[in-house]
């Protein structure tokens, strides 16, 4: 089983992370209820297990426990895909939701680079800045050493765009961390 445990404790954040890339529990507690209701359909979605509370500095805003979230998130996937041997190591998709639809196109390569493409037409989701997408893709990113891509396509509605995105994201990982065996995916035979 590929599976990473992070823990990771600012003054700003203290964050319990398990990922487990063959499935499992799936519990999710950040004190933001639409955060909460975006990693729990990446972790179906994507078909991980993911259990991961947050405690953070919400008198303050979200900011930090997104973007803390999405350096956790980053640092376990890279983990569990250690050396990337064996894996897809690209992954894409396209997901509708209602009026939106999201695109998502990764590789798993160790050169983090973000190209984010989403304008958000509300700024809030709840208690959700909408504008914090953009800092947890790019810490994921970062972190999981990831090149990616998303792209709102088109859509009127903050939630559903980044639903859309999140959704997109977990489909396109899916494919990328597949066990395909073998050595790494690339021609210089490291990555």
């Amino acid at each position: 089983m590929r599976t990473a445990e992070i823990k990771r404790k600012t003054k700003e954040t203290d964050i319990s992370l398990k990922l487990t890339l063959e499935g499992g529990d799936r519990k999710i507690d950040t004190g933001i209820g639409f955060f909460d209701h975006m990693l729990n359909s990446f972790a179906v979605h994507s078909g991980f297990g993911l259990t991961l509370t947050c405690k953070g500095d919400l008198e303050v805003d979200g900011h930090h426990s997104v973007e803390d979230c999405g350096i956790a998130l980053g640092q376990a996937l890279a983990q569990c895909v250690g050396d990337k041997a064996g894996i897809a190591r690209f992954g894409q998709a396209f997901v509708p939701m209602d009026e939106a639809l999201g695109f998502c196109a990764l590789d798993i390569s160790g050169r983090p680079y973000l190209v984010f493409d989403a304008p958000m037409p509300q700024p809030m989701c709840g208690q959700y800045d909408t504008c914090l997408t953009v800092e947890f893709m790019r810490a994921l990113a970062v972190h999981a050493g990831l090149t990616l891509h998303l792209k709102c396509e088109y859509g009127e509605n903050a939630h559903h765009i980044t639903e859309a995105l999140f959704k997109a994201l977990a489909r396109a990982l899916k494919q990328a961390v597949a066990v395909t065996g073998g050595g790494v995916l690339s021609a210089k035979g490291v990555l």
